[in-house]
């Protein structure tokens, strides 16, 4: 990394017992080149694990008041920022991005692991993999052992739907196919949250939103133009979040608990 130049961060999502390290581990030692010079931030609340012998540079961050507490590793210019798998993870975006700002550090790709043995046990994550899936560049489908196609075909159904141009891609024991493009620093999310373009509010001196066609060629008054906010992070009056999550921590469990019948596509 030559100075000056920003290091790249790819801030990585799921709950806990995803499998985040091994994908992790398989997409430095695939993805990155030679001249490479990669780390990892774990969360200081999640466990060590086996796949940490495989991990380079790993150092902790801590989760304090809502806010990030840790430091880019000196000299990486490729850095891996575990979210903590058991807390909200739009909490953390919202931290992660005032975080890379203060380090210094610019965005590479927002990468969300599935645990889809949980996601089938616990419908009711739909809701939580939705906001995950909203902020991610990649969608890795991983812990998909004892799952029925039909299950898988519904999850990925729903976000068809959608038209997200994320990209989504299966994990086989612990790989994927091609690491270098999970790694591509190119945006492909919903959010607009880290772009330095985003869409505008128009608002007129009565506070009124208008039309962006009323805007053009409007010299009578003033208008005032501001980015819109992100669905997932707006909040009510009191504070409280405008499309509440279930609380991932709930649902986290023995994978030995046995999987509930597939939903329907």
């Amino acid at each position: 990394m030559t100075s000056g130049e920003k290091p790249f961060v790819y801030l990585i999502l799921g709950a806990t017992g995803s499998g985040r390290r091994e994908i992790i581990a398989d997409l430095i030692e695939g993805g990155c080149e030679e001249t490479d010079s990669a780390a990892v931030l774990l969360p200081a609340g999640e466990a060590a694990h086996a796949a940490d012998t495989r991990l380079p540079g790993v150092e902790r961050w801590q989760w304090q008041e809502g806010t990030i507490a840790g430091s880019m590793p000196a000299g990486a210019n490729r850095v891996f920022f575990v979210t903590d798998g058991a807390r909200s993870a739009v909490d953390q975006i919202e931290a992660f991005k005032l975080w890379c700002e203060a380090q210094g550090a610019q965005l590479a790709r927002i990468i969300c692991v599935v645990h889809c043995r949980l996601a089938a046990r616990h419908p009711a994550l739909l809701a939580w993999y939705d906001a995950c899936i909203h902020f991610s560049d990649v969608v890795l489908l991983h812990r998909r052992e004892e799952i029925e196609n039909k299950w898988m075909s519904g999850f990925l159904g729903h976000f068809e739907k959608q038209h997200l141009p994320c990209i989504f891609e299966m994990v086989k024991e612990g790989r994927v196919k091609n690491p270098a493009l999970i790694l591509e620093p190119q945006a492909r999310r919903m959010s607009q949250v880290f772009d330095e373009e985003q869409d505008l509010i128009f608002t007129n001196p009565d506070g009124e939103v208008i039309d962006e066609e009323e805007v053009e060629g409007n010299d009578d008054e003033e208008i005032e133009a501001t980015p819109a906010e992100d669905p997932y992070l707006a909040r009510l009056p009191g504070g409280r979040r405008v499309k509440e999550l279930p609380k991932i921590a709930a649902y986290l469990e023995d994978d030995a608990t046995p999987a509930p019948p597939p939903p329907e596509a």
